[in-house]
């Protein structure tokens, strides 16, 4: 990974980690959604907190444990729950995961039900008066609606901040979840100067062309087949030419 990722990757952690407001004076148990290969519980064990991280890839898992980071590894869905005992965390980060369950990988999935059964037993495993924080890149206003809807069946409350609004580039999501109290909803970073109204996560639904964490272009997108009919072409591979209608979706027929 690049040491520009990890920055990004730190700095996001601290800011989860912030935003969980815990108590200065004992260590606490986190829980880590989406570990990776456990950069922000390297921030976790530097702040002197205990960590326990899920993944669901066993290669990411596995350069965890190669690091030798301090906290404990499962190997798992978050799609399928969480299977830790009631109120047995203190809170709970992630970061870059969650939109993932939006997608629908295999037939069986339903985005709806399987963020749901997240943020149930999510609820369920953190302490009460705890927090949640999930980093989170939506790709537009229906996935944001989707996951906070879906936190609040679970009986969260809390909501969206949004760090630097006005920035293309430094903006980022963290849907900021109570469990059992109400909190007072922590303000975005660099919204000083931005309108109140702000601090509401303003999206178009303009068609952008999405990229994905890494900077490559979302998969079976336009510009993503275009970069692949593009290398098979340098690798000498005959390819058909690019049209109007390259990546274009076909109707149903009926």
């Amino acid at each position: 990974r690049s040491s520009r990722v990890v920055e990004i990757q730190s700095q996001m952690s601290e800011r989860a980690v912030e935003l969980l407001g815990l108590p200065e004076d004992r260590p606490c148990l986190l829980l880590d959604v989406g570990c990776g290969s456990g950069l922000s519980g390297d921030y976790i064990s530097e702040e002197g907190h205990y960590w326990i991280g899920m993944d669901i890839s066993p290669a990411m898992l596995d350069v965890a444990v190669e690091r030798e980071v301090e906290g404990d590894l499962l190997l798992a869905d978050v799609g399928h729950g969480i299977p830790f005992r009631p109120g047995m965390f203190d809170g709970c980060i992630s970061i870059s995961a969650v939109q993932w369950l939006c997608n629908a990988d295999k037939k069986s999935h339903s985005p709806p039900k399987r963020l749901y059964r997240f943020f149930s037993t999510l609820y369920t495993a953190l302490a009460r008066g705890s927090r949640a924080v999930l980093q989170l890149y939506p790709e537009n206003s229906e996935q944001l609606e989707l996951i906070t809807a879906q936190a609040m069946r679970a009986g969260f409350t809390g909501g969206m901040v949004v760090d630097y609004p006005n920035s293309a580039k430094a903006k980022k999501f963290f849907l900021c979840l109570f469990v059992g109290t109400s909190g007072t909803l922590p303000k975005g970073l660099g919204t000083e100067c931005a309108n109140e109204e702000q601090h509401q996560a303003k999206f178009t639904n303009e068609r952008t062309r999405f990229r994905n964490i890494k900077g490559k272009s979302v998969k079976k997108s336009r510009d993503w087949i275009l970069e692949k009919k593009e290398r098979r072409r340098r690798q000498g591979k005959e390819v058909r030419p690019d049209t109007k209608y390259t990546g274009r979706k076909r109707r149903p027929h009926f």
